[in-house]
């Protein structure tokens, strides 16, 4: 695999309020980022909405969508919003689809008995609306007749599905265009995550990484800690698939969040961007190693100490 230098932007939380998204693209893209990711989890705000503010806002930035629910909108509705997006500024949007949380797709009362073949059917059948077809299917999730857009993409955007497990990727790898894969996406999760989809040819990888860069490397590591022990209590795969996975496990049984400050460097510079600016620009550069084409640096999810992150992603993507 030929290592190219990837396309470098933020990730806008969930969290931060909905007004900041014109400022937070107009900065970045005046200081020279590549792109800014937009995160939909329910019941915060709407992804496509911040998409399409983000993208009247910039003439250059291109803008990611990780992810919307595959279910959480017809698939009809989906491929109209993408469609819309993609003409509002062409070659700048990066639709993302997944399989959303599934405790709230059950308090909308949308769950799918198999999300895998929800999935599929959405993946597929918006795929064939962007390419303009006029599309009749009876699904298990997806039932459309004589659906056509009135205005497809002259170029469709590749669907990026955001997922996880050995199945849903094998699916990304069929169905999608690529994937975005969650943070904490470590380089050996990507190869991993590739090798269950069967690294196709012109498959793209996005990948939000864990931001958290100080001027001194242990004041990153006290603030990112309790993060870090939250996702190994959950068996993050980006966590699990780490070749010093185990003695990390063992370390935070042992000795808690204080065990993960005095971990080795390199350590903490492989699972995140955390610690100093340099530290940050060595895991992107373990990222693109690995064949990721899109890094989203994903900072802390309260404003008044997320925001400020926003110089150290222009200086690393002006690296």
């Amino acid at each position: 695999m030929t290592q190219t230098a990837a396309a470098v932007g933020m990730c806008f939380p969930r969290t931060f309020p909905a007004a900041l998204v014109t400022d937070v693209a107009r900065r970045l893209e005046a200081g020279g980022a590549d792109e800014l990711w937009i995160i939909e989890d329910c019941f915060y705000t709407s992804g496509p909405s911040l998409v399409a503010a983000a993208l009247a806002s910039t003439e250059r930035l291109t803008v990611g969508l990780g992810i919307v629910p595959a279910v959480a909108r017809t698939a009809a509705v989906t491929a109209m919003e993408f469609a819309t997006l993609e003409a509002l500024a062409p070659g700048r949007f990066l639709p993302g689809i997944g399989h959303g949380v599934q405790e709230w797709m059950g308090q909308m009362g949308v769950r799918p008995k198999s999300p895998l073949t929800a999935l599929d059917e959405v993946t597929t059948n918006v795929t064939r609306l962007l390419a303009g077809e006029d599309v009749t299917f009876a699904g298990k999730t997806v039932q459309l007749q004589d659906v056509k857009l009135d205005a497809p993409p002259v170029t469709p955007p590749p669907i990026l599905l955001g997922v996880r497990g050995p199945k849903s990727m094998a699916l990304a790898g069929r169905v999608g265009g690529g994937v975005v894969l969650a943070e904490p996406a470590t380089a050996p999760y990507v190869r991993q995550s590739l090798e269950y989809a069967g690294s196709p040819d012109g498959f793209v990888v996005a990948a939000f990484a864990a931001m958290c860069i100080r001027a001194d490397r242990k004041t990153a590591y006290e603030w990112t800690a309790p993060w870090l022990g939250w996702q190994l209590n959950d068996k993050n795969p980006g966590l699990t698939t780490l070749p010093f996975y185990d003695d990390l496990q063992k370390l935070y049984d042992e000795s808690g969040e204080a065990g993960l400050v005095g971990m080795p460097t390199d350590w903490w510079t492989a699972i995140g961007a955390i610690g100093t600016l340099e530290d940050a620009a060595a895991h992107i550069a373990t990222l693109e190693a690995a064949g990721v084409h899109h890094i989203g640096l994903f900072p802390d999810p309260e404003v008044e100490h997320g925001l400020p992150q926003l110089e150290y992603v222009v200086e690393l993507a002006n690296r």
